[in-house]
């Protein structure tokens, strides 16, 4: 029987670039997350992951690091395309990907403009210097294309929160969302990045206007985030299969503001210490149940190209990895893993389209075990989804080549 699932989402945490993308993202050729850290840091150690088998994952052996012939690993590639953590995600829960739509601002910003003034908003345009522009809602928030995601799949609502209060970026928000039919419409700021510092961060891009957040400084601390997706259905998703079924749900980090979770708890997060130690207090409560957190640290440490920084989020996240592989029971099972990768080395502050690792621990399988266990090269993200609902009993996710891991086979309930 299975008892508590933990996992445990590494946000942009690749470890090498995909096959494809000397044909999709030509930008990624040679990215590898991982082997950036190496290069800043040799001798990067990472107890709990070596012990899970990142190096297994990654392929070769660091000055510090070693393969652990005890672990259970596999790789997984991302079916969505391009790398989002939005549909990064949403295929982690068990939703096939479509081909999301990619439209730059410009092409719609008449649009919102008039709906924001419908809603009573003062909206005018500002530019960069070049042909295109963006909207100034009531003088204080900027609406652009997300400059840091895959281009024309996401756009900006960024208040400048000294002057707003962030409940009014996310009704401005919504109106935007109501307008658009890009992936995601993320609302953002930050207390300390005024509207000065928005508009002199504002670049153009290859035909796309948005706020370089970066130089704006908006990842710093006070950082606000809520992204507002749409296209997805999540009754074919892992959260809404298990609560159907009274199986307890926690969503913890990013995940909890971009996978719908209608029955379960829900607690955005940011900071790496805070939202790990909510998790495993959530752990220790259970005796049943599904938890999913996201580490966000890691990405924004990509964004900024900050591989310094990335280490220490990783230090801080390998530390709690190993407090809750203390704490977890013959029942218990613990994935870690990433949505993508955010290589702080690739030259651009993008997420990069890398294969990610796919890390287990489950003391049940430890104890019967000394060699180690291949869990393969996956195809999708979902395969991790398909696993939780196998384990739980709660039927198959949506996406039909989602595979469950053979090796939690003695978890699965039938």
């Amino acid at each position: 029987m299975t008892g508590r699932f933990l996992v445990v989402v590494l946000d942009g945490f690749g470890i090498g670039a995909m096959e494809d993308v000397a044909e999709v993202r030509p930008q990624d050729t040679g990215a590898n997350t991982l082997a950036s850290l190496f290069k800043v840091r040799p001798g990067l150690y990472l107890p709990n992951l070596e012990r899970l088998g990142l190096m297994n994952a990654f392929g070769r052996e660091s000055a510090n690091m070693c393969f652990s012939p005890s672990a259970a690993w596999g790789r997984c590639s991302l079916m969505h395309q391009g790398a989002d953590s939005f549909w990064g995600h949403q295929e982690i829960m068990g939703t096939r990907p479509p081909h999301p739509k990619e439209i730059p601002f410009a092409s719609v910003a008449d649009e919102v403009a008039g709906a924001l003034r419908k809603a009573g908003h003062e909206v005018g345009f500002r530019g960069a210097g070049g042909a295109l522009h963006l909207l100034v809602v009531d003088g204080c928030v900027v609406v652009a294309d997300n400059l840091e995601a895959d281009p024309g799949q996401n756009y900006n609502v960024l208040g400048a929160l000294s002057a707003v209060a962030f409940e009014r970026v996310l009704k401005i928000g919504r109106i935007v969302r109501d307008v658009v039919e890009v992936s995601r419409v993320i609302c953002c700021g930050n207390p300390s990045v005024g509207m000065d510092r928005i508009v002199a961060s504002t670049e153009e891009r290859d035909g796309y206007i948005g706020v370089s957040s970066p130089r704006s400084g908006l990842y710093g601390d006070g950082y606000r985030c809520v992204p507002m997706g749409s296209g997805v259905d999540p009754s074919g998703q892992a959260p809404f299969l298990l609560t159907e079924r009274g199986v307890p749900v926690f969503l913890f980090g990013k995940v909890a503001d971009i996978v719908e979770n209608y029955r379960g708890r829900s607690v955005p997060w940011i900071d790496t210490d805070e939202v790990l130690c909510m998790t495993l207090g959530a752990f220790e409560t259970l005796d049943r149940g599904f938890i999913c957190t996201n580490v966000q640290g890691t990405d924004l440490a990509g964004h900024r190209e900050d591989a310094e920084d990335y280490v220490r989020q990783l230090e801080a996240a390998d530390l709690w990895i190993g407090r809750i592989m203390e704490r977890t029971t013959p029942d218990d099972v613990l994935l870690v893993m990433a949505d993508h990768g955010n290589d702080p080395g690739a030259g651009h502050s993008r997420h990069t389209r890398e294969r990610v690792p796919l890390l287990l621990y489950a003391p049940l399988l430890h104890a019967s075990r000394i060699e180690g266990i291949e869990l393969g090269e996956r195809r999708t993200l979902s395969d991790i989804g398909a696993t939780v609902t196998a384990c739980f009993g709660a039927g198959r996710v949506e996406n039909p080549e989602a595979r469950p891991l053979e090796a939690l086979k003695r978890f699965w309930k039938r």
